[in-house]
């Protein structure tokens, strides 16, 4: 990465709770509501049967197996994810959901392992335990000084970014918002009265650039997440391209998209970079079946450079993973060249090569 960029590394779905959860050192409730399974513990066994035991109880490191050293060794500015579960002993589940995802707040050491500056909320599931469900969601994370973006008690709390100090002076303004494509309810959007996740609307894109002209300085980056669009599927819609070029042209110099279960097409805009999807990163999917040829047991830490002057893509960088026994180990060459083949877009400007030490590297085309 350039000498004098800004680095930030950039995660999809982060998902704690289920299985994961229940092999962490304090379990919660393994009991579920799903037409699938019924016991948390029966996700470790599909994986156990997939790859082999799992030890119980593991360390809180494990689930991020080999990516919290790849993460050491890149020494990013910033640290951004998506966690896609609440955080919560809460047994209320919300009514008219086929899957919910919580983790027991004593297992949330696992999440501060990865030292993440920023947990993305506006997601479909950080409300699958209600409103009491994000309400100790949201006191966990400030107790253990984790920065949220994307829900809150109100709405103008969920839509606020957060802020990171960067080490050129500026700093790093995550805004996050998420879309009824990604099966968000609309009644889960915030309000003044009620606790919630920032929903997009119709003119986010202007209330963007409306909230950026007080609030930037100069070196200040701005990233918008965005959770949205189905959970499989490499098609780019006409739609999101739109809205993704719509928040750069209101100021974001990178667009974080993620949703998909499995790593979307990336597109460079006007020298900007545009995920539409970076897949799963951590979760308890291995050994499902009915999807094998996405590939979603492969995972990429995404290290993005930017310019602080101008917010440009300087250079971008992804370090392929597969998940074995719920535990991230380096993929294989064989992995990583398959994911360089699905993953260039050309047709977006974006071409994937082959980088040093087994990852891709992302160059304009």
């Amino acid at each position: 990465m350039p000498g004098n960029a800004v680095t930030v590394f950039l995660a999809g779905d982060v998902m704690l709770g289920r299985g994961v959860d229940q092999i962490l050192p304090h379990p919660g409730s393994p009991l579920l509501r799903e037409d699938y399974l019924h016991d948390a513990r029966d996700y470790v066994a599909l994986a156990e049967a997939a790859n082999g035991p799992i030890p119980r109880p593991v360390d809180f490191g494990w689930p991020w197996g080999e990516a919290l050293p790849a993460l050491e060794a890149a020494a990013p500015d910033a640290r951004v994810v998506n966690l896609e579960t609440a955080v919560t002993a809460d047994g209320t589940f919300a009514p008219g959901k086929a899957v919910h995802y919580r983790m027991h707040p004593a297992n949330l050491p696992c999440l501060t392992a990865a030292r993440p500056d920023v947990c993305v909320l506006a997601n479909n599931h950080v409300l699958d335990f209600g409103t009491s469900g994000l309400e100790d969601t949201l006191t966990s994370l400030e107790t253990a000084g984790l920065r949220t973006a994307g829900a809150g008690r109100t709405a103008d709390t969920a839509r606020r970014p957060a802020k990171i100090p960067l080490p050129t002076g500026g700093r790093l303004l995550v805004f996050a918002y998420g879309l009824p494509s990604s099966g968000i309810p609309g009644t889960w959007a915030a309000t003044a009265e009620r606790p919630g996740v920032a929903l997009l609307t119709a003119d986010a894109a202007e209330d963007l650039a409306d909230r950026l002209r007080p609030l930037r300085r100069p070196g200040d980056l701005v990233i918008v997440s965005l959770h949205w669009g189905p959970n499989w599927g490499y098609d780019v819609s006409r739609a999101e391209t739109r809205l993704a070029h719509a928040f750069v042209d209101a100021g974001a110099d990178l667009v974080h998209g993620h949703s998909s279960h499995h790593p979307r097409p990336l597109e460079i805009h006007r020298d900007r970079l545009v995920l539409y999807g970076c897949g799963d990163l951590v979760d308890d999917y291995e050994g499902i079946r009915g999807y094998e040829q996405y590939r979603d047991d492969l995972r990429l830490l995404y290290l993005a450079s930017l310019d602080p002057g101008s917010g440009r893509l300087t250079g971008l960088t992804l370090v392929p993973f597969q998940a074995r026994r719920m535990r991230l180990e380096p993929a294989s060459a064989e992995d990583t060249a398959w994911l360089r083949t699905t993953l260039d877009s050309r047709a977006l400007g974006a071409r994937v090569e082959r980088g040093a030490d087994g990852t891709l590297v992302v160059r304009a085309d």
